[in-house]
């Protein structure tokens, strides 16, 4: 039973890899890619100018977050003959893939076997989760270093008091990367103070309180090479952050507060502005936006640790990863829902939270199965039934969906076609690369040229610069809709619907993303349009 769990992991995870590499060039460019490709090669040139070139530590915020992803992406595509930006999406399903594949292994160490294939299909077939591995140059590479410092806690609670070295150095890749990717890597820290309550407590009613603190004082000192490593991968992807040595601390008061002019996004059919959004906004789109099968597994697996916790005939490192597990998959909504900072562009920012999610609910999969076992074995085709419908429900939506699955809603949000009018789904205007491949070719078949002496002149209502590289050189692009051949729009509430025709539609689940108007010879105001609230 074991092998075979790890061989379907490993099949699992060759298929995922093979899928990506085969569609990683249809995910199309969001808001802030064109950027972070000009973050990386400022911190490219400051390292290639011997620190003489420091125009990536004053540039826009971006010098606030660690460039690792950006920077990687970047020299790849110096040795490969692929496009930046399809370099960066490769890179991006790479990295993706690294995420599965340690989030399987946490799973397993953690749960066994079958706990580790459940925590590896749940998180492989999460739309939120594969759809931003692609094209999310922040939070998805975020997301996997952190899953990689959530391996080395659970690791280091197994060995406590004598590490490996293996393990140190887990701890130390972990911190350098999730804290160099984001600040809020430092969350990790407060898993680990709080998660490690347990076990201390143990060590000290075991050889007393001396001997307990002498273990721990040993413990931070055999950890301080992998932090030191820690440290340097930290300011290797995110210079600023050792210039000087308050400057993690500047981050994070800088990110405490809203840093941007508000707006307004769709929130349950309101307006909303994003600094006021309600405490419900984070568990409101998680419950209507993940697998049914994985938010049901989820609540499954954190009641089943709460209800560990005080058992006596439990280990207190079980109790330590547990709670830790915990921590990781519910501190950072909880604090969020409590502090209610501005929040946005949907759950992107907290899909960090998961990878533990999915550790949590393998676990209460494996769980089950076991109880199953002992007391209803008849049961277990039926629950392994309704596990993998839970599944294949999830894959259907991904294929369907593709490449937009981190628009993904549920059944019980009734879908994107139930939630197009009520919450935000394509805000990264991924469609508009669909669109722009639509309105070459339809020009192509079509034979027209542009007016003799210029380029076609598009109007886009979404990410301009992603428009620009999608459309390609024989395009000029802006916000002007009076001159403008075409128009280009997001299916988003702040984009107007045209009376003009329709020459391009881009749908999923009749739910239109992106469409291109002909409005040669048509006197357009504006693509711009606020629906009454």
């Amino acid at each position: 039973m074991e092998r075979t769990c790890d061989d379907l992991a490993i099949l699992v995870l060759a298929v995922v890899a093979v899928v990506a590499g085969l569609t990683f060039r249809d995910y199309g460019l969001g808001w802030d890619d064109y950027t972070h490709a000009e973050y990386a090669d400022l911190l490219l040139r400051m390292y290639g100018s011997g620190f003489k070139d420091t125009g990536a530590l004053s540039f826009a915020n971006l010098y606030m977050y660690g460039g690792g992803f950006d920077m990687a992406a970047a020299l790849l595509h110096k040795l490969i003959p692929l496009e930046l930006f399809e370099t960066r999406r490769l890179v991006g399903a790479i990295v993706g893939v690294i995420g599965l594949a340690v989030t399987w292994r946490l799973g397993r160490r953690v749960g066994g076997p079958l706990a580790g294939l459940a925590t590896l299909l749940l998180l492989a077939l999460c739309p939120i989760f594969y759809g931003h591995m692609f094209m999310n140059p922040k939070d998805a590479p975020f997301a996997v270093a952190m899953v990689i410092q959530m391996m080395g806690l659970v690791r280091l609670a197994e060995e406590y008091p004598q590490p490996s070295a293996r393990t140190i150095l887990i701890v130390g890749l972990g911190a350098g990367l999730s804290i160099g990717s984001r600040i809020l890597g430092g969350l990790a820290l407060v898993y680990a103070l709080v998660g490690f309550v347990p076990l201390f407590v143990d060590e000290i009613r075991n050889v007393g309180t001396r001997e307990a603190l002498h273990r721990f004082a040993h413990v931070l000192y055999v950890l301080l090479p992998g932090l030191v490593l820690g440290y340097l991968i930290m300011g290797l992807i995110w210079p600023w952050s050792i210039i000087e040595p308050d400057n993690p601390f500047r981050a994070l008061g800088y990110f405490s507060h809203f840093f941007e002019k508000p707006w307004k996004e769709m929130f349950d059919g309101a307006l909303v502005s994003v600094p006021d959004m309600p405490w419900s906004y984070l568990p409101t789109l998680f419950a209507l936006q993940l697998p049914e099968v994985l938010l049901a597994l989820a609540i499954g697996g954190v009641i089943g640790a709460f209800v560990v916790l005080p058992r006596s005939d439990v280990t207190a490192r079980r109790k330590t990863i547990l709670l830790m597990l915990m921590l990781a998959a519910t501190l950072p909504l909880v604090v969020a829902m409590v502090k209610r900072p501005a929040l946005y562009n949907g759950i992107r920012h907290f899909i960090f939270v998961i990878p533990p999610m999915t550790v949590l609910a393998g676990l209460a999969f494996a769980w089950a199965m076991n109880w199953l076992k002992e007391n209803r074995r008849n049961w277990q085709p039926a629950a392994v039934t309704v596990f993998a419908f839970g599944l294949l429900l999830s894959l259907g939506e991904m294929i369907r969906l593709h490449p937009y699955q981190y628009t993904h809603f549920n059944h019980i949000a009734g879908t994107v076609r139930a939630a197009d009018d009520r919450y935000m789904l394509d805000y990264w205007g991924l469609a508009l690369k669909q669109a722009s491949d639509g309105l070459r070719e339809q020009l192509d078949e079509k034979q027209e040229a542009p007016p003799k002496g210029r380029k076609w002149k598009v109007a886009v209502c979404g990410p301009q610069r992603p428009a620009q590289v999608a459309l390609g050189p024989d395009f000029t692009i802006g916000w002007d809709s009076h001159a403008a051949d075409f128009a280009m729009t997001l299916g988003e509430f702040y984009c107007k619907g045209l009376t003009a025709p329709v020459m391009v539609e881009i749908k999923r689940d009749d739910v239109v993303f992106a469409r291109v108007y002909d409005i040669r010879g048509r006197s357009i105001s504006s693509l711009l349009s606020i629906p009454a609230p």
